[in-house]
């Protein structure tokens, strides 16, 4: 039986959080993953864009199961710099603009640098402008006030910001005496640290999974095309990502969300019904939901001719792309349902 460590989930769920990593800007989470990949003792492969590969043998080598996980959360870039210094910004990914205004960033320039700043309506306050409370929260009314001496587009530039600079939101990480995780990026990161938490888990075991197992850690899930491309060798691919609530869907934050269709149709029949059956023997708190706006890394593996079979699991998190919110008992349960998939036949 793999026993899955709570304390070791939080803490790596807590590093992943704090780390910066809007997709396309992800050598660092990178780097520290492949850093935590190491004291477990395995060896973490990288292809051309920057994605994670990290093979586990199994008992039957014939069989191959991708399990995938991405690091790369929402954020923006600098679009232009402003005449009076402030900085326009085009998003990266899928969000609202008001669930970014007033929040707190920072800028990452390409020599290194880094500065804060904060996300604002270009008319932010009631004292001052009349159209404050109804002015379109949208990009062209977006900017970014540096937290510089900063009056001009020419003391921007000495600080080294330039267009195309990364910027990532302040995740505002709280892990709470409850069970309950509030942040930013929760999308996908709750999921990183299941994955991470089933690593440990099989390590301490000393357990042989049924099959070969390849983990694939994506860095561009956030623009789609995330897993366009995963190893030739992958039959199955599990992608792990946050379970959406809300409406008339049946998830919720303390339990394992399980989507039987999403955006680009639906799931594997077999591999859904068998993580259904699982998720019950093993006494794992789900639900089955169907999410019309939403893509995952298996849906961009399909998309991109991939001959696969693909599911997709992963703890509720509500709120997504917003301040997100899920619970410790989903991140847990998310872990254990993988750790059954690969250690259980198929009945």
């Amino acid at each position: 039986m793999i026993a899955i460590d709570q304390a070791y989930v939080m803490e790596m769920l807590d590093l992943l959080l704090r780390t910066p990593s809007p997709t396309g800007y992800t050598h660092e989470i990178m780097r520290k993953l492949e850093e935590q990949l190491a004291q477990l003792g395995y060896v973490m492969a990288y292809t051309n864009k920057g994605c994670g590969v990290v093979t586990i043998p199994g008992a039957d080598a014939s069989r191959v199961v991708g399990i995938s996980a991405h690091v790369d959360t929402l954020g923006a870039m600098v679009r232009s710099i402003k005449a009076d210094g402030r900085l326009r910004m085009t998003p990266l990914g899928g969000y609202m603009m008001g669930s970014v205004e007033n929040e707190y960033c920072r800028i990452h320039t390409r020599d290194g640098g880094e500065y804060e700043g904060t996300i604002l309506p270009t008319h932010p306050s009631v004292h001052v402008y009349d159209d404050a409370r109804e002015q379109k929260r949208e990009e062209a009314n977006m900017e970014v006030r540096i937290d510089e001496s900063v009056r001009s587009k020419a003391d921007a530039e000495a600080l080294g910001i330039r267009v195309g600079d990364f910027i990532s939101f302040d995740p505002r990480v709280r892990l709470l005496p409850n069970g309950y995780v509030k942040s930013r990026h929760l999308d996908d990161k709750a999921a990183v640290a299941a994955v991470l938490g089933l690593l440990a888990g099989l390590r301490e075991a000393q357990a042989e999974p049924i099959c070969t197992v390849k983990l694939f850690f994506s860095t561009y899930e956030e623009v789609g095309h995330g897993s366009a491309y995963i190893p030739e060798d992958i039959q199955e691919l599990l992608a792990v990502d946050m379970g959406a609530l809300g409406d008339d869907l049946s998830g919720n934050e303390e339990g394992v969300s399980i989507c039987a269709k999403d955006s680009s149709g639906p799931y594997d029949y077999g591999m859904t019904s068998q993580l259904i059956r699982l998720a019950e023997r093993e006494g794992i708190r789900y639900a089955v939901d169907i999410y019309p706006r939403y893509g995952s890394d298996a849906s961009a593996a399909l998309r991109g001719g991939r001959d696969i079979r693909a599911a997709l699991l992963g703890p509720g998190v509500h709120a997504s792309h917003g301040m997100e919110r899920t619970h410790i008992d989903a991140v847990m349960g998310t872990a254990r349902l993988l750790a059954a998939y690969i250690t259980h036949a198929e009945e």
